[in-house]
């Protein structure tokens, strides 16, 4: 059982490996570079829009007041990190979908010689882009749907003692998710299919998206998780799941 959680962390390990193979670059360096400036643009003008109002509630040339900046700026900081990190999926996820159905695919040809069968080149990817954009809203519909039921455990009495376990799980599981779906959804593996096959491999899909929920987690390292978990989530479905 163990063995099996383990070896979904490898997975994710794995993929940092398969970054760097020719013909795979170029489908992270794009979506990496473009999550980046997004970010930092956001973080700078939240940070400018901030110390405005800092200026304004504790200006520092008051000194009665002026002890509130140490305060209210940390804060910003660590706000700026939590918003960052429950954000990051949503907005990298929606900008990167299209490229990440590609870097599967020359993740998958990499692995296996050979190309699946839909939104392995730009031009199919094109044409299905509607489609591959409805089909994360309605992932992201699927995710809120589970979270309502662990959001609620926080305020059930006793129970709530074990919510923060049970809510990473629950972040786990969706990780894993939200990465295989690429590799599988390039075999026109419908949403529903792919958690059943998950669900054979629970402990496998809980290690694999466990790692990515860590990795996620730190600042800076996050922007590269996404190609990251993607290129080990192929490997994994090429290896494990694509052929049940």
């Amino acid at each position: 059982m163990i063995a099996n959680a383990i070896q979904g962390i490898g997975y994710f390990i794995r993929g940092i490996g398969l970054l760097g193979k020719p013909g795979i670059r170029l489908y992270v360096v794009i979506p990496a570079t473009i999550n980046i400036l997004l970010f930092a643009a956001l973080i700078i003008f939240g940070y400018s829009q901030f110390m405005e109002l800092v200026n304004y509630l504790a200006p520092s040339e008051s000194s009665w007041f002026s002890w509130l900046r140490w305060i209210l700026i940390p804060i910003f900081f660590v706000t700026s990190l939590i918003i960052v990190f429950f954000t990051f999926t949503l907005f990298a996820n929606l900008i990167g979908a299209p490229f990440n159905s590609l870097l599967a695919a020359a993740v998958e040809k990499h692995l296996t010689g050979s190309l699946p069968q839909s939104n392995s080149n730009w031009k199919a990817v094109l044409k299905s882009l509607i489609p591959i954009m409805f089909a994360e809203l309605k992932k992201m519909a699927y995710y809120i749907l589970i979270t309502i039921p662990f959001l609620i455990l926080f305020i059930i009495p006793v129970v709530n003692i074990l919510a923060p376990f049970l809510w990473m799980l629950m972040i786990a599981w969706v990780m894993a998710v939200e990465y295989t779906d690429y590799p599988m959804g390039n075999h026109e593996v419908s949403f529903a299919e792919l958690r059943r096959r998950l669900k054979q491999r629970r402990l496998m899909a809980f290690g694999f998206g466990g790692s990515v929920m860590l990795a996620m987690s730190i600042p800076v390292v996050n922007f590269f998780v996404m190609p990251t978990a993607v290129a080990g989530a192929t490997a994994m479905a090429v290896e494990k799941l694509k052929s049940e």
